[in-house]
């Protein structure tokens, strides 16, 4: 019996251990992140360092919008890149507060229940889809409106096509297909 009694103390401890809190390891470095800046922000610092444009037009309520900040957004290499390379903006096309760029003022247009924002119908051509990652060269020239989301492999090829002037040379399926593997082929 005094066998038993020691045997179900034992067991009980180490059953126990099992229900204390322990500390959870933490990764040996955080994620990198994308450097989002507001459009406004965005523009003065181009006026003294002329870089591209890579503005995320989404909404609260897009679904995709939200996959595309968990997965594309804080994927490491995309957002070297898109650091290195872009001003990253953030564009809500339903907030409210008008923005103020040069001479131009954009406001939001209330519409049903909801309603849109000047500058994001302008960036997307009155077509407006969410997620859209709208890029403008150095001068603020539309270079391509890209609807949807893009998974983090899509996304890198469309931000190095663009972000090393590769579209004036090629159409994407050909940089996608032969300049892309040559230029980041993983080793």
């Amino acid at each position: 019996m005094k066998t038993l009694f020691t045997v179900v103390i034992v067991i009980l401890s180490l059953g126990l251990g099992a229900f204390l809190p322990t500390e959870t390891p933490k990764p040996a470095t955080t994620p990198q992140e994308i450097h989002w800046l507001s459009i406004s922000e965005a523009h003065a610092r181009n006026l003294k360092a002329p870089r591209k444009f890579l503005i995320d037009v989404y909404t609260d309520w897009c679904g995709w919008c939200k996959v595309m900040d968990k997965n594309t957004f804080r994927d490491a290499r995309v957002a070297a890149y898109v650091n290195q390379h872009y001003y990253a903006v953030k564009l809500d096309a339903e907030q409210r507060e008008p923005i103020k760029l040069g001479d131009q003022k954009f406001e939001f247009v209330p519409q049903g229940q909801k309603g849109y924002h000047q500058l994001a119908a302008s960036l997307l051509n009155g077509q407006m889809s969410y997620p859209t990652t709208v890029f403008l060269d150095e001068q603020l020239k539309m270079i391509q409106p890209l609807p949807g989301y893009m998974d983090a492999n899509v996304f890198h090829q469309v931000i190095t096509f663009i972000g090393d002037g590769h579209y004036k040379k090629q159409q994407f399926e050909k940089y996608k297909a032969e300049t892309y593997p040559k230029l980041f082929a993983k080793k």
